[in-house]
């Protein structure tokens, strides 16, 4: 069950993509545009369909939400393999924006993507005022000062830090850096429907961190050929990451902890919930 609504979920986010990009001007940096944001896993999109199927709100107005979460996370990968940040040449398989094209077009293209995000949240298709306000606000903190943007922040400054980080610098970052954007999607199912937001939160919460010790362990575990982008950069740069601070099969294990962690929180819905869960366990054996 869970692999086919990832499936339809991704089709129906690509779908969306190729209308609202479809009408934009035939220039460069929409080209570039639809490049970054063609294939991947579409998780983040996933979760806010199926956190709002859970609450009972519609595909039509969810999938807004969910493929302008897709569109701010495609416009953070962008950013994030340009020279001055990882440096990346491969990115899901294929060249990264500014080696197709040039740097400025990608710097470009991740803005544009930023504001497409925010613009399809707005869309009246959404939902009402109240919701679709709540949507772009929690989105503006968790992709950040106080999210993403501050993970990752503090993960160039480890770069040149005198000492590797500790477990717990480590585990703040990621909150931010990979967990912000994984706990809006889950939530935003909630938001839509105004309900309680506590047990996808707990949820989401365990799910970014076991996503984060994943990545870990696949730039330690996996090949570029299946992953989609270079493995093996945290230990050539001698960055600390959940492997090198607590070895492989510790971070497996931690990573299995969080697993259940996320599970759990999940009872109140009983089996409704079980695509959920099921992703949950994806997340910590999926080889790209």
């Amino acid at each position: 069950m869970f692999d086919q609504r990832l499936i339809e979920a991704a089709t129906a986010v690509q779908a969306q993509f190729d209308a609202v990009l479809g009408a934009l001007p035939d220039v460069p940096v929409v080209e570039a545009m639809a490049h970054a944001t063609n294939g991947g896993k579409r998780l983040r999109g996933f979760l806010v369909l199926e956190s709002a199927r859970l609450h009972g709100v519609s595909a039509g107005a969810a999938i807004w939400p969910a493929t302008g979460i897709e569109a701010l996370h495609a416009y953070s990968l962008v950013h994030d393999d340009l020279p001055c940040m990882d440096d990346d040449d491969l990115r899901r398989g294929a060249p990264t924006v500014h080696v197709k094209w040039d740097e400025a077009t990608a710097v470009l293209a991740g803005d544009a993507l930023q504001t497409l995000a925010f613009e399809m949240i707005a869309r009246p298709e959404a939902g009402s005022g109240d919701v679709r306000a709540d949507l772009a606000l929690s989105l503006a903190k968790a992709s950040g000062a106080e999210g993403m943007v501050l993970g990752q922040a503090l993960d160039i400054a480890a770069e040149s830090a005198d000492r590797p980080l500790a477990l717990d610098e480590i585990t703040a970052l990621q909150r931010g850096k990979t967990g912000a954007l994984i706990e809006w999607s889950a939530t935003a199912g909630a938001r839509m429907a105004q309900a309680d937001l506590g047990p996808l939160q707990t949820y989401s919460r365990a799910l970014g961190l076991a996503f984060q010790i994943a990545d870990d362990v696949l730039d330690v575990t996996g090949d570029a050929a299946t992953v989609g982008k270079a493995t093996g950069k945290d230990a050539d740069a001698g960055k600390a990451t959940f492997v090198s601070l607590l070895g492989l099969d510790e971070a497996k294990r931690r990573a299995d902890d969080l697993v259940t962690q996320a599970c759990d929180a999940l009872d109140v819905y009983q089996a409704e919930a079980d695509v959920l869960r099921d992703a949950a366990r994806f997340v910590v054996t999926r080889k790209k």
